[in-house]
């Protein structure tokens, strides 16, 4: 029940439904990424994405200097059914703006 709890609480804010829509629909982004496709402050988008890792929503991994964010391939039942809930809004989302310094970086 606790895990139900937590991730109810995290798509309690239409921010963190954002990005974690978006981290469905990308490989894999940057926060710089998320800033500005979702017209979001830095400091804001970091919050968000610390409070989805602890309760197990997204997963991150170094990418050079880059700290890259992608929704968590835990599989399970409760994931499957926010992540279907997730595609029905993926269409609202803008295009994705592309971080030249991430995006064009060689590993």
């Amino acid at each position: 029940m606790e895990k139900i709890v937590t991730l109810a609480k995290i798509f309690s804010d239409p921010n963190r439904v954002k990005i974690a829509a978006l981290l469905q629909r990308e490989e894999g982004v940057c926060v710089c990424e998320i800033c500005d496709t979702l017209s979001l402050s830095q400091p804001l988008v970091s919050r968000h994405l610390k409070q989805m890792r602890e309760a197990g929503l997204v997963s991150a991994r170094h990418s050079g200097k880059w700290m890259v964010y992608t929704l968590s391939d835990e599989d399970n039942a409760i994931m499957d059914c926010w992540k279907s809930a997730l595609q029905k809004v993926l269409s609202e989302l803008p295009p994705l703006v592309a971080c030249s310094s991430y995006r064009g970086q060689s590993d």
